[in-house]
């Protein structure tokens, strides 16, 4: 950052405008705004800021919450690599705050909606509601898919349930029974490698027929896999891996409309985040009783009650200050700790927020050049 803008402190400004946002992506841009010289990009700037206020106090806080940074999912999905439960879940997350947001700015007539630059950039959001509402019914959390995600899917999750109760029915048989007993170390059933075995104590190894997938630390312990469910257990890896292609084929498919509609999605994340900045400036002005300033290109200021805002409500000293119209120079002049400098740093902390797009810490009738 330029030293100037260091010395007037506007890099804690900055810093403390980026704590307003939701998502990392507003607070990643507002932390790289610097001032202006457009003055029409300026205005248009801070009238961003004084609708967000006027939306605020009318309509409560912005439904941004969940906002994040899908940027990386969207690219995955539009060169077709298959997105995870995960990345689905918070794609749908972005996707229900565009529908949330459509509800928090009803739709208006150009001639009577107050908000008309908010509710613009709501009204260029893309909706996928059939697409959101899939998602959120057929991805259960983070890493697990519902059972009913597809009827195959409901098929092959009934089949392993019933092959795992099977096998664990028969092995319980064979780990009850005063035959096995003498055998085990243990009267449990366990699993090793993805098959169910049980613990048979080393010495026995010849009388428990069957495939050791393990043992134990001390090597006491074989975990054998009895030849008598070596064929059940083949089933259910079987089954098991057909559930694995029937969960890709669903992600897959959601992927492939996600890549398909990459960009109206991507669109869709770049107006949240700039809303975001907006409506973070608009947060900012009101703790700050900010207001918007009226520009001038002949280099006029007109401050009014302007108050340094790094400065304590409670402490600070309001300064009426003007300079440009009558006279074009001000000579200002006191003892020390006078306030001579943060007299000239409010002066140029002010600018440059006014030409940043934010409100300013003064009384209404304040002109900026």
């Amino acid at each position: 950052m330029d030293k100037n803008l260091i010395i007037l402190e506007y890099n804690k400004i900055i810093k403390i405008l980026s704590e307003y946002t939701t998502s990392s992506m507003g607070k990643e841009k507002i932390l790289s705004i610097r001032p202006m010289s457009n003055i029409v990009k300026i205005q248009e700037s801070l009238s961003e800021t004084s609708e967000a206020v006027s939306v605020i106090l009318a309509k409560g806080k912005l439904p941004l919450n969940g906002l994040c940074d899908i940027g990386p999912f969207i690219r995955k999905a539009k060169i077709g690599s298959i997105l995870s439960p995960i990345e689905l879940l918070k794609i749908a997350q972005v996707l229900k705050i565009c529908q949330d947001l459509k509800k928090y700015i009803k739709e208006e007539s150009e001639v009577d909606n107050p908000y008309q630059i908010i509710n613009d950039k709501i009204n260029q959001l893309n909706q996928f509601p059939g697409l959101m509402k899939e998602i959120f019914n057929v991805i259960v959390n983070e890493t697990e898919i519902a059972d009913n995600a597809s009827p195959q899917l409901s098929k092959i999750k009934k089949q392993i349930r019933q092959k795992n109760s099977a096998i664990r029915e028969k092995l319980n048989k064979m780990v009850n029974s005063t035959y096995y007993q003498k055998y085990l170390q243990d009267t449990i059933v366990t699993i090793r490698e993805g098959r169910f075995v049980i613990p048979v104590k080393q010495e026995y190894r010849k009388n428990v027929p069957g495939l050791v997938h393990d043992q134990s630390t001390s090597k006491s312990t074989l975990f054998i896999e009895p030849i008598a469910i070596v064929d059940m257990n083949n089933d259910l890896k079987s089954l098991l891996n057909d559930e694995k292609q029937e969960i890709e084929r669903i992600l897959s498919e959601f992927t492939n409309i996600i890549g398909n509609n990459h960009s109206k999605i991507k669109n869709n994340l770049e107006i949240l985040t700039n809303l975001d900045i907006i409506f973070a400036k608009g947060y900012y002005s009101i703790d700050i009783n900010g207001i918007e300033p009226s520009l001038n290109k002949k280099g006029i200021i007109i401050l009014k009650k302007a108050r340094h805002p790094l400065i304590p409500k409670d402490k600070v000293v309001p300064s009426d200050i003007y300079l440009g119209k009558d006279f074009n120079s001000l000579l200002i002049t006191g003892p020390n700790t006078g306030g001579k400098t943060i007299t000239l740093k409010t002066i140029g902390l002010l600018c440059l927020m006014a030409q940043s797009g934010l409100h300013l810490p003064a009384d209404f009738g304040t002109e900026m050049g």
